[in-house]
């Protein structure tokens, strides 16, 4: 089979990353399944319930890298499938939070052993998984510059 990325290439390495990250997701999403949740939801209901208190779409969207639209649907669909309900600071507040139901926090202890990711990771010793973090870390932080500029280099 030919090469069509060279293994040498930055490409490589971001299709590589790319390539393990889809099939994670897809792993986890197969776990996931019997609760009739998405890995990303799954993934906010574990931020929400890992801040302890009420949440407010910021704060989601401060944790979860997601934008405040996306996670404002989001919340709407958890909200309708009862899992996470919102609360105002007062009644004619507009400030509106969120926090998990009774169904959110057994939903939330169903998924937060979902061992799918665990296992795949498993074949890294601790110190190769402390160096993929590491190495993950810089690309984030040199990726984030990129996030709000356009067309201007870094």
């Amino acid at each position: 089979m030919a090469e069509v990325i060279s293994r040498d290439s930055s490409l490589y390495a971001r299709y590589l990353i790319g390539k393990a990250r889809h099939l994670m997701s897809r792993a986890r999403q197969k776990e996931l399944t019997p609760s009739h949740i998405s890995p990303r939801q799954a993934n906010t209901l574990i931020v929400l319930y890992n801040l302890g208190r009420k949440a407010t779409l910021a704060d989601l969207a401060r944790d979860t890298d997601r934008r405040i639209n996306t996670l404002s649907i989001q919340m709407s669909r958890l909200e309708h499938d009862g899992l996470v309900k919102k609360v105002r600071e007062t009644p004619k507040s507009t400030l509106l939070s969120f926090e998990l139901t009774e169904q959110g926090l057994k939903t939330y202890d169903k998924i937060k052993n979902i061992r799918s990711v665990k296992s795949i990771m498993s074949v890294l010793s601790e110190q190769e998984r402390q160096q993929l973090i590491l190495i993950l870390e810089k690309i984030v932080t040199k990726a984030a510059k990129y996030k709000n500029r356009s067309n201007q280099s870094v």
